[in-house]
């Protein structure tokens, strides 16, 4: 649980890890005109980075398949972290079975590529205050 302070001081910024440009840059574009602050990585590396910077998101968007550190090594790194675990992921992936690995990597959120901008707003609207 997120206390009101943590709400406050990042509800308009979202960190969105994508290594396809092709499928980022819409999504980018969609978050902006939302008014929402996009932060981004094309891997769990560069991800881990801007946490690491003091990034603090109200949602993580997290691509599974990607190279370097993939969504499930970004996963398992964000896990070992109990202040960066606080931050909600929603996975966003074209696999067939998007919904049970998410689950399995501890997330109830997904949404199976191409997105559908009405569902990716839902899930946006989740967890930031819009």
């Amino acid at each position: 649980m997120r206390t009101i302070a943590e709400v406050a001081a990042h509800r308009h910024m979202v960190l969105l890890i994508e290594d396809d440009l092709a499928a980022r840059e819409p999504l980018e574009e969609l978050l902006r005109l939302e008014g929402l602050d996009v932060q981004i990585a094309s891997d769990g590396a560069e991800a881990h980075e801007h946490l690491r910077g003091g990034v603090r998101p109200c949602v993580i968007l997290l691509d599974l398949w990607m190279p370097g550190m993939d969504g499930y090594e970004f996963r398992a790194e964000q896990m070992r972290d109990p202040v960066l675990a606080r931050i909600p992921v929603v996975v966003l992936s074209g696999d067939a079975l998007v919904d049970e690995k998410a689950l399995q990597m501890g997330i109830d959120y997904y949404l199976r590529k191409p997105v559908d901008v009405d569902q990716f707003i839902a899930a946006i609207e989740a967890y930031c205050q819009l």
